[in-house]
């Protein structure tokens, strides 16, 4: 295949790489985009098998199997409430791809050329070192999401100059690099010092901020991935790597501000971690009173009210809700009720969390209502049903200037007639505070496992 016939539908691919990620801004058309950015990634790996000096292409199609066959399998198997652990297991994979192709091609033109020009020697730096970094903090993540290690932030004395100590000594290796000092040793202690970094940069961080570090990653994971495309002189490679580290690093300043934290806080905050004043202040709460109710009587509630707001949380992820959500909510329109369901950004564990499950249940994306466009219609709200959601509607975080979430935004669900809140336990959500929410006059609490109790509710209002 001549060059400028590659180029020609190379340019065809970051087309349709570009329109994917126009039609995925919104539910409506984000089917269409996954199929316009698949389409596109086709039509990459046939010019690139097109291409001269490639030298077996059997052992490709192997590889092209085996990772094929297994993100097929993890597509169509892993639940939804796994998505989160899949991104970031998908995206470290990324990440540690972009690390081994800079590792070979050091081994293979350091040697050929005695001295690689500065500008190659420096991607592959650049490449070795952020797709290190990536590959370990997205397993740490994965663990964390997984349940594998705690969620809490893991610190130790000393974490921050470790860390610094770390990467100083990784970006010495690289310069060292680049300045002429080619020596495979020396790139291999680069990438141990980047994974050893990658781990300690995620264990700090605790699992309510699992999401800006999945979208942080991700933007990494982009940049390594356009260091990559530099090393092999591939355009696809670069401009897809830049619009992923592009987009990444906006969606993670997005968050950061729906959370009204930097992005600095978020890293090295060590957030959730729970602490002796922290605990003694949860103490103080216990003398509030806590109501609890039957299904019975939240049946009562929904049938008889005229607007409902569902407010979905990680709970209702855990234990799979969102189809009997659906049934709930289409039986409470059956009667006249208006339902509407207010999505927090950082709900759940990963962007767009609870948009995902929700679509998986059919639910119309007309009923969803972001944050900004929710919180003016609670006022008129008869009951806000909490399913499952925790810091996310904490009025700690609008009232109490003394609270760790105090100036993030969220759903003002206590401005509703009645508050509804599903939940397993008075257990603290992955901040680790209490949430006064609890012990408003106008909540009630529905404990038990989110399922069964949506369930019930159903039962409830079709008996009435």
């Amino acid at each position: 295949m001549n060059r400028d016939l590659t180029n020609i539908l190379y340019l065809v691919t970051i087309v349709t790489f570009i329109l994917a990620l126009r039609y995925l801004s919104h539910p409506a058309t984000a089917r269409r985009g996954n199929q316009i950015g698949a389409a596109g990634m086709l039509v990459a790996i046939a010019v690139t098998f097109g291409q001269k000096g490639i030298d077996s292409y059997w052992e490709i199609l192997v590889g092209m199997v085996v990772g094929g066959a297994f993100g097929a399998v993890a597509a169509r198997r892993v639940k939804m409430t796994a998505m989160p652990q899949m991104v970031a297991l998908f995206n470290g994979v990324g990440g540690g791809a972009a690390a081994l192709v800079s590792l070979a091609e050091f081994h293979l033109r350091a040697p050929a050329s005695g001295h690689l020009h500065r500008d190659i020697s420096a991607t592959i730096v650049l490449s070795a070192l952020i797709g290190s970094v990536s590959f370990a903090g997205s397993m740490v993540a994965f663990a964390k999401l997984q349940e594998l290690i705690g969620g809490r932030p893991i610190v130790y004395p000393g974490q921050q100059v470790v860390n610094a100590l770390i990467l100083l000594g990784c970006v010495s290796a690289g310069v060292a690099i680049v300045a002429g000092y080619e020596q495979q040793w020396l790139l291999a202690a680069l990438l141990a010092g980047a994974l050893v970094f990658g781990v300690l940069f995620v264990l700090p961080i605790g699992g309510a901020d699992m999401p800006v570090v999945i979208s942080l990653l991700n933007a990494f994971t982009g940049l390594a991935a356009a260091a990559t495309g530099f090393e092999l002189e591939n355009n696809v490679l670069i401009v897809s790597g830049m619009l992923v580290g592009a987009s990444g690093t906006l969606l993670t300043l997005m968050m950061g501000r729906a959370m009204n934290r930097s992005i600095a806080n978020v890293l090295f905050g060590a957030f959730g971690r729970v602490t002796t004043g922290a605990a003694a202040a949860a103490a103080g709460t216990d003398g509030g009173t806590v109501r609890s109710a039957s299904a019975e009587d939240v049946a009562v509630m929904l049938a008889y009210a005229k607007k409902v707001f569902i407010v979905p949380g990680y709970g209702m992820a855990v234990a799979q809700a969102q189809h009997d959500v659906r049934a709930l909510a289409d039986l409470l329109e059956s009667r006249g009720v208006e339902v509407s369901y207010a999505i927090h950004p950082v709900a759940g564990r990963m962007p767009g969390h609870m948009n995902v499950l929700l679509a998986e249940a059919n639910v119309p994306y007309t009923q969803l209502k972001e944050m900004d466009e929710a919180n003016p219609e609670f006022s008129r709200t008869d009951v806000a049903l909490v399913i499952g959601a925790n810091d996310v509607v904490n009025p700690d975080a609008r009232n109490n200037a003394g609270s760790p979430i105090y100036g993030m935004p969220i759903l003002n669900v206590d401005n509703a007639s009645a508050v509804v809140v599903l939940k397993r336990s008075m257990n603290p959500g992955f901040a680790g505070i209490d949430n006064p929410l609890f012990l408003n006059p106008k909540t009630v609490m529905l404990f038990g496992d989110a399922k069964d109790s949506v369930a019930h509710l159903t039962a409830g209002v079709k008996a009435l």
